[in-house]
């Protein structure tokens, strides 16, 4: 057994033949090179990319029986809490949200339709309420890779995909918080919104394995690739009308750190991004968060491969700053309610100018002893090459 000892990077990047592109600017300042006008009103939405697509005949090309086990996954009624975080962690809005999604056609010429509702503030009390009408760009074979670059996990039910912009989310905001008030504003004033060309995008989404419940995180980094804020969609399926608890704003950073300390044991999976069914790897793994008598933040990961047998260690070590964790590595733990954090590089365009992967992370822990983990890899270039899913229990 080969054991290998990693510091630059928190989880290791499988062997790749090839990789789908998500444009990042190998420079020291990422952009985006799509623009988009602002609009206080909703509408339809027409994705668009400058990106690498994958030929049709690619071998590895999904499949149509794990597009619809995907379409599955998602079809139903969902009422949700959308709430947004600053870098921080700190709490700003929350708005109820419902999310209708069905599917129209048959086998390779299915698509997923879907129509986000959001809440609208009254303009009086008692007002009988308002909910503003948004149509996602619908989902079919011919999409998942070409906009999306879906990675999906059909038994975790996780998958990971990216945005071109973060249309969908600031009309959450904008018609969630400002309503009828909207005048179309930039920068409305109380109002944080993404930045109009962000450097990513990139949302995770896991499971309950407890009820119908799910958690979709979003990653917003601005232009120059630091993070500007987190978006978090907490929603339950199913015809009722009551929504899932709005996550707790007011707790502490040990409240917050609480549940994820100790030494957990478990699994994972990493499959390649914008392809379906291509498993990469499987390891087992330990992953060990402490603090010491000086505060200081103590993480270890080991990863032991399946095939073939290698060892992966990753030590870092750390400050506790509110609620974010800075790592020696340029790595950050955005600490939030609910047993949620998420991770992300301080600072993406340094990752990029020195050619080093990188990694966004959402860590969901819907139990006590019981977490779920999602990492979205991008290689030295900037390329969206995998996802690996883990399954743990605190020991």
């Amino acid at each position: 057994m080969a054991t290998h000892s990693a510091s630059s990077s928190l989880y290791p990047l499988p062997s790749l033949s090839k990789s789908y592109t998500i444009p990042l600017s190998s420079s020291s300042r990422l952009s985006n090179p799509v623009s988009a006008r602002r609009s206080s009103r909703i509408r339809c939405t027409t994705a668009t990319t400058n990106g690498h697509v994958p030929g049709s005949s690619d071998p590895e090309s999904m499949s149509v029986d794990t597009l619809h086990r995907f379409f599955e996954v998602n079809k139903g009624r969902w009422n949700g809490i959308f709430h947004q975080f600053d870098e921080k962690g700190k709490l700003l809005q929350n708005v109820s949200t419902r999310l209708a999604v069905s599917t129209y056609g048959e086998d390779d010429l299915m698509s997923l339709i879907q129509t986000l509702y959001i809440k609208q503030p009254p303009i009086e009390p008692g007002e009988e309420l308002e909910w503003a009408e948004y149509k996602i760009k619908e989902t079919n074979i011919f999409t998942v890779d070409k906009y999306q670059q879906i990675c999906f996990f059909p038994e975790e039910r996780a998958f990971a995909l990216r945005y071109q912009l973060a249309g969908m989310l600031e009309n959450v905001l904008r018609q969630g918080v400002l309503g009828e008030d909207d005048t179309g504003e930039e920068s409305p004033r109380n109002l944080k919104l993404p930045s109009r060309r962000p450097a990513l995008v990139c949302e995770n989404c896991l499971y309950s394995q407890e009820t119908d419940r799910r958690a979709r995180a979003f990653h917003i980094m601005d232009p120059k690739g630091i993070l500007e804020m987190l978006l978090i969609f907490v929603e339950d399926r199913g015809a009722g009308v009551s929504f899932p608890p709005v996550l707790d704003g007011s707790t502490d950073a040990a409240t917050r750190i609480s549940p994820f300390l100790g030494r957990w044991k478990g699994h994972s999976i990493t499959k390649r991004s914008g392809i379906y069914g291509a498993t990469l790897a499987e390891a087992d793994t330990i992953a060990v968060l402490e603090m010491d008598d000086q505060g200081r933040v103590i993480q270890d990961i080991t990863n032991t491969s399946d095939s073939p047998d290698v060892t992966t260690n990753v030590h870092w070590t750390g400050t506790m700053s509110g609620d974010l964790v800075m790592f020696d590595g340029g790595y950050q733990m955005v600490l939030l309610p609910g047993g949620m954090y998420m991770g992300c590089p301080c600072d993406l365009s340094k990752s990029v100018a020195d050619a080093t992967s990188f990694h966004l992370e959402f860590c969901w822990v819907e139990a006590p002893g019981k977490r779920q983990r999602l990492v979205r890899t991008f290689d030295m270039e900037g390329y969206a090459v995998s996802s690996t899913y883990f399954s743990e229990t605190k020991l």
